[in-house]
């Protein structure tokens, strides 16, 4: 280190009071958490040469040794848990804290992981690790809509809704980001910016199709809300084109309405190797400068991937000016110099984040408690909660001992997972058996014909049968090794082994089955359905996934997760995979009967509904009030998720929602008891979006609904108690 620097350096060490007498050409602006943010920024900015620009908008900047700043990775991922970056705590993947439907567990997930990160990082910039997955800019959560089970990625989303996939990602921004608006903890990112969800295959040259409505109605809001009321500090933009532009040279969506229409002020992030897509997949460009430059003026302020090294070469072509350059790089610096990259050591109470909160108690018993509030009782014909001093237990299935089971994808690692066979076990009294085989393979037939399963099922007095999928059939491209289609489920049946496993099992067998189900999307269970005495989707519920499954068959907890997806009975009910109208989709506009409806799940407690009480007009542009009684009539104590739908007057010739979930709140009931719960429809819930995309007063009177699951003939059917309707007009 050469005298200069280490003046430098050892004024950083002074307070800052010292080092403001210091002469100004030792002691750098940018270097200086006194002076303004922008001051700061354009100072760094100022000492950089081109070629240096260009590459600290880089997902892997390099280190700038003349000016002491350090590498710095921006790609980390933090799904469901800090991932891809050592042990951490392995929370329920998205998909499972969609069907908590639960806002302050969200919050509380999040605010564990960033912990985790923050001390996590401290660990590894002590030993000067510097490495991928090393930082603390995360890019999640994923706020796509889940419209269509194929999509192997639906699993890292918080499902079909956009009101609750907008409140659940808001909470995890803001538990990520923290609490201060000056400081980051860690930032956040809202991604895929937008309309994305599949195919896979075809993700690098696709052009999603969606019309003013669909896009302001479905596929915008939660970015909108991620932007506007979390602050989220960084947008991912998408692989695929929407309405004939990729959407990392997106005007629309980019300029139009990110930047002008919503005033974010925060960073643009391409989708990893996404702006490639430009000259070989949408072929909208011939080169990489030619992409570089494009990419630059729609907005995106850092490659992830390798085509800004050529930025350089854009301003020799005069694709672009170095100005233009300047104006993007300070806008993605704001983000590295909010998180403090920039301060004297010691400077920021996230560095004394210990390692010792990583996967501390406190943070598997968080894990634990959001397993159990995403699980989802599908099926129970009175044989749960279960006894756990019965003499025998019989647990079998290919993902009853399968960590991929448990895991999801965008995972990280842990040293001590329950899974199924492991929970089940340890929930089980001494004195009583419990044994195992796994009976069947995952996807494929059994090689070896001998069955030594279904004669131990018959002789067990309750059997736990774990089926279903995982990582390996369903994910992203490249990940899922055991799927033809790229981490897509083009077949919506469980695979054909699995169903004849189950069906031996069944055979002469008087004794309890319990299926429990795995995977992050919707699978046709009719057949499980009506095969086994009780149905649990537990989707992947991380590292306390058996423990929470046991505590639910067993009667520790009651099961309160409801389903953020539709299942249809067949892809037959869907239109086309690639179609993205949102015409026949979701719970919002399927008018085919489903197999389990969006909402649903059920509890050992028993729920009724009673005194819906709203006005019957309401005054334009002002809020409404909604209140209704929910009471438990049964015989245990359980958690409730209380959801108000909304339903506007048809108008002919326009595409009108059939139900719109506008208010979900979770509530605790012992037996006997009851509870008042209350929403507020602000003026914005209460307008539809029409054919242009804008939101306009209703057209008629609106229905408002309040129960346990979506208003549907099929809920009751399956068990639920009818919910407590009513009619509003606004005038």
């Amino acid at each position: 280190m050469n005298h200069r620097n280490l003046l430098r350096a050892a004024l950083l060490a002074l307070p800052l009071a010292a080092r403001a007498q210091a002469p100004a050409q030792v002691a750098p602006l940018y270097l200086d958490p006194a002076q303004p943010l922008s001051v700061r920024v354009n100072d760094y900015i100022s000492k950089l040469t081109l070629e240096e620009k260009a590459d600290q908008m880089m997902y892997n900047s390099k280190a700038i040794e003349r000016l002491n700043v350090p590498a710095y990775n921006w790609w980390n991922e933090a799904l469901h848990g800090v991932g891809r970056a050592g042990a951490a705590t392995v929370f329920p993947q998205a998909i499972g804290l969609g069907a908590s439907f639960d806002e302050d567990l969200a919050l509380r997930v999040s605010t564990a992981v960033s912990d985790e990160a923050r001390a996590m990082y401290n660990a590894a910039v002590a030993k000067d690790y510097r490495r991928q997955y090393g930082g603390l800019t995360f890019w999640t959560p994923n706020v796509n809509i889940f419209r269509d089970p194929r999509w192997g990625r639906g699993q890292e989303t918080y499902g079909e809704d956009p009101f609750l996939t907008s409140r659940i990602g808001l909470a995890f921004v803001r538990g990520l980001q923290g609490p201060d608006p000056t400081r980051l903890k860690v930032a956040a990112c809202a991604k895929h910016f937008a309309v994305h969800s599949g195919p896979e295959k075809l993700r690098h040259e696709f052009n999603a199709l969606a019309s003013p409505q669909d896009l302001r109605e479905t596929y915008l809001p939660a970015f909108q809300t991620l932007v506007q009321e979390g602050k989220v500090e960084a947008v991912m933009c998408a692989y695929n084109a929407t309405n004939g532009e990729p959407c990392c040279g997106n005007q629309y969506l980019l300029q139009d309405v990110l930047r002008k229409e919503w005033k974010f002020r925060g960073h643009v992030v391409s989708d990893c190797w996404a702006l490639v897509d430009f000259y070989q997949g949408h072929k909208v460009v011939k080169t990489p400068a030619e992409a570089a430059a494009l990419a630059l003026k729609r907005g995106v302020n850092l490659n992830c991937g390798s085509v800004y090294p050529y930025l350089p070469e854009a301003v020799k072509q005069g694709l672009v000016t170095e100005t233009q350059i300047d104006s993007s790089l300070a806008v993605l610096l704001r983000t590295r110099f909010r998180l403090g990259l920039f301060d004297p050591k010691d400077s920021s109470p996230y560095e004394n984040i210990p390692a010792s909160v990583v996967n501390s108690p406190a943070h598997r018993a968080l894990a634990r408690e959001a397993a159990q509030k995403s699980i989802v009782l599908l099926k129970n014909n009175g044989v749960l909660p279960l006894r756990n001093d019965l003499p025998m237990y019989f647990v079998t299935g290919p993902n009853a001992a399968n960590l991929e089971a448990l895991l999801g994808n965008y995972y990280g690692v842990n040293p001590d997972m329950s899974t199924m066979l492991e929970g089940l076990t340890k929930g089980v009294q001494a004195g009583s058996q419990i044994q195992y085989r796994p009976g069947a393979m995952l996807d494929r037939p059994n090689q070896n014909g001998v069955d030594w399963v279904t004669g131990t099922a018959r002789n067990a007095d309750a059997t736990f049968v774990v089926l279903g999928i995982n990582g390996l059939l369903e994910g992203e491209e490249g990940e899922s090794i055991a799927s033809p289609s790229f981490g897509d489920r083009l077949d919506y049946n469980l695979p054909a082994n699995q169903l004849e496993f189950l069906r031996r099992l069944r055979k002469d067998n008087k004794k309890p089955i319990i299926t429990i189900v795995t995977g992050g999307s919707p699978m046709n269970l009719q057949e499980v359905h009506e095969l086994s005495d009780a149905v649990l989707l537990a989707w992947y519920p991380g590292e306390e996934g058996g423990n929470a499954v046991a505590d639910l068959v067993f009667g520790q907890a009651s099961p309160s997760g409801k389903l953020p997806i539709t299942f249809p009975k067949s892809l037959d009910q869907l239109p086309a995979y690639e179609s993205y109208g949102m015409q026949g989709r979701t719970y919002r506009y399927m008018t085919a009967e489903p197999m389990y409806p969006f909402g649903y799940g059920l509890s050992y407690a028993k729920f009724e509904y009673s005194g819906l009480k709203l006005p019957k007009k309401a005054a334009k542009g002002k809020p409404v009030e909604v209140e209704a009684t929910v009471t438990n009539t049964g015989k245990m104590a359980g958690e409730e998720v209380v959801q108000l739908y909304l339903t506007h007057a048809a108008q002919k010739g326009q595409q009108t929602p059939l139900y719109s979930l506008k208010g979900f709140q979770r509530v605790k009931l012992a037996p006997g008891a009851k509870q008042t719960v209350k929403f507020t429809l602000t003026p914005e819930q209460l307008a539809r979006i029409n054919a242009q995309g804008q939101a306009v007063a209703p057209g008629g009177p609106l229905t408002i609904a309040v129960g346990g699951a979506l208003p549907s003939a099929r809920s009751q059917q399956l068990g639920l108690a009818a919910p407590v309707t009513a009619q509003l007009s606004v005038k």
